[in-house]
């Protein structure tokens, strides 16, 4: 592959990034964001351009040290702030398995199964093997937060987010049916995710480095809510606001990531949950762009490049769209430049390095309106 770094001396500045994503500082660059990379992306990038060992992540303490070390070196070298890192404690969760036909790729692909979960009913729930926060390894959070470079943060998150979680344990397809037949054992199941995930971030917002929480939490599709908005209200969002809560009572912004038309709780997610910043977008629901016209005078607005052009798009037409998104977006302000959604496996690491490139050389001029409030 023709690969080429974006940045041989990156000089990351996470407080910057924030301070833009804040609105408290004039944008006078776009910052790079990213939700997740897959390991398959990383690897040959690694390797090929940064001459380093691929090491899996294992069970070991030496391969642990190994893989976080290339995860350092990848994030800082593609020119981000911060990196971003997520475990989830392990719940009993019903997986579809099959092979991942991405190139390059040596994994299985998982998907939630929507039909058969794992607690149905009450005697379900009461024997149900619920983690405990205290057994859980931080070890993955407190090296990052100990080895990060001069200038770095870390951003972080548990791994998968309450809706999320819920809907895995009790499949798609129960929790619905569960939601008519009996709401009460769907309160319970919330509220007991609820419960540890609070304890999980009384842990995470301990570390030094931490300079924001970025959960992610899907609960939407391409033309509404996957349930209706009042139940999101009733049994999900408050423990969002709980999460932002703790981390704005640390003096942390609280962003979130998640797929689907949200449209009819984005008011909900800014006034009453109090995000600070929106990840997640598709093009066929709402371009990034008009997106942050509506709200970027509100909260932060991360990524926006659509994944269908991210993954068949050429990367010169890759590059043409990072430089249309740092011109509309990135000269509003408040705007960090990145994928919609994530870089999964079967994005083509040329046009995930296009991105990254052509954000490390673009520069704007700010707009007037910017220059009307500095």
């Amino acid at each position: 592959m023709n690969l080429v770094i974006p940045l041989h001396h990156p000089t990351p500045d996470a407080e910057e990034f924030i301070d833009i994503l804040m609105g408290r500082k004039r944008q006078v660059r776009t910052p790079l964001v990213e939700y997740i990379v897959d390991d398959v992306v990383m690897k040959p990038i690694i390797e090929e351009l940064l001459g380093g060992r691929w090491v899996p992540y294992g069970l070991d303490r030496d391969s642990q040290r190994a893989y976080l070390d290339n995860f350092i070196e990848f994030w800082h070298r593609m020119g981000y702030d911060f990196v971003r890192f997520e475990q989830s404690l392990s719940f009993v969760e019903p997986k579809l398995v099959i092979e991942d036909t991405a190139p390059g790729s040596t994994k299985a692909r998982e998907w939630a199964d929507e039909h058969h979960g794992a607690l149905k009913s009450w005697e379900d729930f009461e024997r149900f093997r619920w983690p405990k926060v205290e057994e859980f390894d931080f070890f993955p959070f407190e090296y990052l937060n100990s080895h990060l470079p001069e200038g770095m943060g870390l951003i972080s998150s548990h791994g998968g987010g309450i809706f999320e979680h819920l809907t895995w344990i009790m499949s798609l397809e129960g929790f619905c049916g569960t939601l008519v037949s009996d709401p009460t054992l769907v309160k319970a199941v919330a509220d007991k995710l609820g419960e540890l995930m609070t304890d999980f971030y009384r842990h995470l917002l301990d570390l030094d480095r931490l300079v924001a929480v970025f959960p992610g939490d899907d609960m939407g599709y391409n033309v509404g809510t996957i349930v209706s908005p009042s139940d999101l209200k009733e049994y999900f969002l408050p423990w969002h606001r709980r999460f932002a809560t703790m981390v704005h009572e640390r003096g942390l912004p609280y962003l979130l990531h998640s797929c689907g038309n949200l449209e009819k709780i984005t008011e909900d997610l800014i006034d009453d949950v109090k995000i600070d910043g929106k990840h997640s977008f598709e093009n066929n629901i709402i371009p990034v762009q008009d997106f942050q016209a509506k709200y970027g005078d509100r909260i932060g607005v991360l990524g926006g490049l659509d994944l269908n052009i991210l993954g068949a798009s050429s990367p010169e037409e890759v590059r043409k769209q990072t430089r249309f998104l740092i011109e509309t977006c990135g000269s509003r302000g408040r705007y960090a430049v990145g994928s919609g959604n994530s870089i999964p496996s079967y994005i083509p690491a040329q046009n995930y390095l296009a991105m990254v490139d052509e954000a490390a050389k673009a520069s704007f001029t700010p707009s007037l309106t910017q220059r009307l409030h500095s």
